[in-house]
């Protein structure tokens, strides 16, 4: 018997968030273009902080729409992901929780993100310079990367609604510990982590569910949900 995957979309679900409103057309043109089929469900972010809420999920994707109403529970959601070898993908706020939680639980550091706590003197999550809301620009990819072999190309024009970013004060740190950063704009401005080891996880600050037309998957969420697919035939729900 075969089990359709089951996808965790972690987020305060709104339909003023235009990278919500585009996840149905795009499992959708998973399911008709690329015959990957996913059975997806919203988890609230106060959901996700509860012990067990993602027990049972072939992959988890941390979708935009911070500041989350729950902080914990998108650490939490990476954390589940990170610990348990559950393919994970994290966009734009969700590549900034995903820098957060392994800074803090990995590293140990005792960290921030300036958008949830502007007063914090420890912020690891920083204000841009310049913002990124509604900008679209050049991302260079490191080879031999996961997000390298992911995109298929050393250059690639994505599609940003963020005004937060990690400190690159901070980089080092975390690169230390086993993150890596495999994505960087034209002025190297971290754009790309992930976790090598881990069989699929990967953070963007960039918005690949704003490619296109939202008719055809970005390479990124394509690649999560074929790792959800070979997750499924690994580990068979109990």
């Amino acid at each position: 018997m075969t089990t359709t995957p089951r996808l965790a979309l972690v987020g305060d679900r709104s339909p003023a968030v235009r990278s919500h409103a585009r996840v149905p057309g795009l499992l959708e043109s998973l399911d008709r273009r690329d015959r990957l089929t996913l059975d997806a469900y919203w988890i609230p972010t106060e959901e996700a902080e509860v012990p067990g809420a993602l027990d049972g999920f072939d992959a988890v994707w941390l979708l935009p729409g911070s500041p989350y109403r729950s902080e914990a529970g998108a650490v939490a959601a990476v954390r589940t992901a990170r610990e348990r070898g559950i393919p994970f993908l994290g966009t734009c706020g969700g590549f900034q929780h995903a820098v957060l939680e392994f800074a803090r639980d990995v590293c140990g550091l005792a960290v921030s993100h300036a958008e949830n706590d502007p007063a914090a003197e420890d912020a690891l999550i920083v204000p841009l310079a310049c913002s990124l809301v509604g900008h679209e620009g050049p991302v260079v990819v490191t080879p031999d990367s996961l997000a390298g072999r992911v995109i298929g190309a050393g250059r690639t024009v994505e599609r940003y609604h963020c005004a937060y970013a990690l400190d690159p004060a901070r980089a080092a740190e975390l690169t230390a510990a086993g993150l890596r950063f495999s994505g960087h704009d034209e002025e190297g401005g971290i754009r790309i982590a992930e976790l090598p080891g881990h069989p699929f996880f990967l953070a963007t600050l960039f918005q690949p569910e704003l490619a296109g037309d939202g008719t055809r998957a970005h390479p990124v969420v394509r690649a999560l949900a074929e790792a959800a697919v070979e997750h499924a035939r690994l580990v068979p729900a109990a």
